[in-house]
């Protein structure tokens, strides 16, 4: 992209209250071409303070946050996958408004299952229900924009193969650190530590990315706090997006928004 305006870098983006927070044209790979490492951090299940926290953190770094969320979560009678989904989730009132504030909403399964524990059929259809409940429920949802998060960071080879054909890019589990975004780019693979805290875990993950010259770093993170499997502290979050916004050579980005950046 050669000739982008700020008025479509806005457009690309996604409008709201983000837009005020921040230059976009900040976000795009070929504006910041001595920035080098780009980081992820991938905020699954939707938990609903969680959420409101994470945004308003990215918020305070004029930064967009990344949040996966499970279509039917919020929905009575909704069987929790285990013990780390026991805290109130969000709505799509919620997502369509934290979208609205220019943060990413992606998709996280229909209902959490674990893709590998299923058949091909089984796992392909609760995807295209996850699809078409995101269609009508999120605020200017297209699935060859979005990204799918598979629960559990599990995938199998047949759906590796089918799911670009449904939607721009998929996370699953795998090496920590990805090629930089770049055009056609639909594998991602991410890495997670838990169930206990994992600030540990994500400086040393972060110090191991700003090692190397270039990459993309996909951080699976969860709760704040005592939310969800491998938590963080919110003033850990804090203090971290501080950190990491005064090195030059970071890019702090959605996953969906970074390669909408280069297609």
């Amino acid at each position: 992209m050669t000739n982008i305006t700020r008025r479509n870098a806005v457009k690309l983006l996604g409008t709201g209250a983000f837009a005020t927070l921040a230059d976009p044209l900040s976000l795009l790979s070929d504006s910041s071409p001595k920035k080098k490492h780009y980081l992820t951090l991938s905020f699954d299940d939707g938990f609903k303070e969680s959420s409101l926290q994470t945004a308003s953190i990215f918020e305070k770094h004029n930064l967009p946050a990344c949040i996966n969320v499970i279509a039917t979560a919020h929905e009575p009678g909704f069987v929790l996958p285990n013990e780390y989904h026991q805290w109130p989730v969000g709505d799509f009132a919620l997502w369509n408004e934290l979208q609205k504030r220019g943060h990413e909403v992606m998709m996280h399964g229909y209902s959490h299952k674990n893709k590998r524990d299923l058949p091909f059929e089984e796992s392909r259809k609760l995807i295209l229900q996850c699809i078409d409940y995101f269609a009508k429920h999120l605020d200017g949802f297209e699935a060859k924009k979005s990204v799918f998060n598979f629960p559990h960071n599990a995938s199998t080879p047949e759906l590796e193969e089918w799911l670009p054909t449904q939607v721009m890019a998929f996370r699953t589990g795998g090496p920590a650190i990805n090629k930089l975004p770049h055009k056609g780019q639909s594998f991602l693979t991410c890495t997670t530590h838990g169930p206990d805290n994992i600030e540990d875990h994500l400086d040393q993950e972060i110090e191991n990315l700003l090692k190397q010259q270039s990459g993309w770093l996909i951080y699976n993170t969860h709760g704040l706090d005592d939310e969800g499997w491998g938590p963080m502290r919110a003033e850990y979050l804090d203090a971290l997006l501080g950190r990491l916004t005064k090195i030059k050579t970071v890019e702090i980005i959605p996953a969906g928004k970074a390669l909408a950046a280069v297609q």
